[in-house]
């Protein structure tokens, strides 16, 4: 067992839930559900494939709670997507600055307005990278859709990562869109764009190794994803040619807990070398992290 005693750690993903029910969070995609389990019984719509979804319970203070979940487990900094509306994550922010840092969601099917709206969080609130899920989209924009440009060409400038879920969506929704294929064209006609894969790439794990064999600019982030599931082949890349391009997500407290996460990180067959940049090394570099 090669896993370090104590590691630092940052976890790309990661919510500050503002009530114990969290089924708000998702319903910028409830139009495009069309199944009864989707639209009335889950509680969030990828519940299907996870067992024990956590439950924060009741909460005096969601932040403070997220804290000392993340001390528990050595996260010395979490990636949180931002809502400027929810007064939990603006209090975080306030309270605990240098261990939470920010992702903003984006929509390309609101043109140069999301463009400015990236560039006015980028300033006021020094977002990290941008947010994208192609699928849950309404309507869906697929990866290599020019209605992403302006925002790859905004990332690049301001020199953020664009971090998507690429794969078949967890959600009861076409894939198309996510497709892995589909960005090959991208990092191409982008070679200054950080791009982070997120949400497994499966089945297209072999083809998404392939692409980060091919391209410097292209990432991936294991969230949504237990330890125990990491694709094999994400494991053997990190071993040898991709120590420098897998980097530690996880999943709560959207889908997982971090009890069942630390508790099968150890078992996974990383090289000693890789469980530092895995951890910890890689994300502080791609997401320009100070120490």
């Amino acid at each position: 067992m090669n896993y370090p005693k104590k590691p630092p750690i940052i976890d790309l993903m990661m919510g500050i839930p503002s009530d114990e029910d969290r089924s708000d969070w998702y319903e910028f995609m409830k139009p495009l559900f069309l199944d009864d389990e989707s639209k009335k019984m889950f509680s969030f719509p990828a519940e299907y494939m996870f067992k024990d979804v956590p439950k924060t319970g009741k909460q005096k203070d969601f932040p403070l709670y997220v804290i000392q979940q993340m001390d528990k487990f050595g996260i010395k900094k979490a990636n949180i997507g931002f809502n400027e509306k929810q007064d939990e994550i603006i209090d975080a922010l306030k309270r605990f600055p240098d261990r939470f840092f920010l992702n903003y969601p984006v929509n390309p099917n609101k043109g140069m307005e999301e463009v400015r709206e990236i560039r006015r969080l980028h300033k006021e609130y020094d977002i990290k990278s941008v947010d994208a899920f192609p699928s849950g989209l309404c309507p869906q924009v697929p990866i290599n859709d020019k209605k992403w440009y302006p925002i790859y060409a905004t990332c690049v400038e301001l020199d953020i990562p664009f971090c998507s879920c690429v794969g078949v969506p967890g959600p009861r929704l076409p894939m198309s869109a996510q497709k892995v294929e589909l960005i090959d064209e991208v990092c191409w006609f982008f070679p200054e764009l950080k791009f982070v894969m997120k949400h497994g790439a499966e089945p297209w794990t072999e083809l998404a190794v392939k692409l980060m064999l091919k391209y410097p600019n292209l990432f991936y982030m294991t969230s949504a994803f237990a330890p125990k599931y990491y694709p094999k082949a994400i494991v053997e890349f990190a071993n040898s040619r991709g120590q420098n391009k897998i980097m530690y997500a996880g999943y709560f407290p959207m889908g997982l807990s971090l009890e069942r996460i630390f508790k099968e990180m150890p078992e996974v067959p990383f090289k000693k070398e890789v469980w530092p940049k895995f951890l910890y090394e890689n994300a502080q570099k791609i997401f320009k992290l100070e120490e």
